[in-house]
């Protein structure tokens, strides 16, 4: 099994990182990092790079397909080579999938039209923009189609891939070995249990990273 996991100016580490920490582990399965230029890559913090040296070119068929969000989604939102490749990709993937506002970048390119998807809590409304249905959900299956909310529900969602796609207890073993299991010290992951002084600060601060409003 091939995992493409797409990169792009200005993603978002954990997006693509916790992903590849569950699927670089499952066995039969190679994942290759690509992008429409290869070459050096940088997050949105512009402190950690990504020397990418495979083209979307040189993988026409990959089983599992990955794109992350992170500021950079918001250049990757015209239709170009990055949306062609999806598309064309997606005619044989087994999943395509992204990890917070990497579920627009799919919208965009027209393959969620009619289907549930999930996002980044800032940018979910978004999706109804490209035909798409909005989910509050932290990981949303719809078809061969996984998406995942913001920046960390990435590790859920390929932990879920994983048992659909190799059985239950392989997605166990994985989540042993890297040890997930979550018991945050604040409980403030969601708009739901955060207090409203940090749902606040939490807006302004995104507000500043996507001014057209896009988490």
């Amino acid at each position: 099994m091939q995992v493409a996991i797409v990169l792009y100016p200005g993603f978002t580490s954990l997006d693509v990182i916790g992903p590849y920490e569950v699927m670089g582990r499952l066995p039969g399965t190679e994942v290759v990092f690509v992008a429409e230029r290869p070459g050096i890559v940088v997050n949105d913090l512009g402190n950690l790079s990504v020397d990418v040296v495979t083209s979307l070119a040189d993988v026409p068929k990959p089983d599992v397909v990955l794109i992350g969000g992170g500021p950079g989604q918001a250049q990757q939102m015209s239709d170009g080579a990055l949306h062609a490749w999806l598309r064309r990709v997606d005619r044989t993937s087994v999943w395509t999938t992204s990890v917070c506002t990497g579920s627009l970048i799919l919208a965009a390119a027209g393959l969620l039209k009619g289907r549930r998807a999930t996002s980044h809590w800032a940018a979910l409304d978004h999706l109804g923009e490209f035909g798409a249905t909005p989910s509050k959900e932290r990981v949303v299956v719809d078809g061969h189609y996984a998406t995942a909310a913001g920046v960390s529900a990435g590790i859920d969602m390929a932990l879920s891939l994983a048992g659909l796609q190799l059985g239950d207890d392989v997605a166990r073993t994985v989540q042993l070995i890297i040890e997930y299991a979550p018991q945050p010290p604040y409980d403030a992951g969601s708009l739901e249990t955060a207090p409203p002084e940090i749902v606040r600060m939490a807006t302004e601060r995104l507000a500043q990273r996507f001014p057209d409003g896009r988490g």
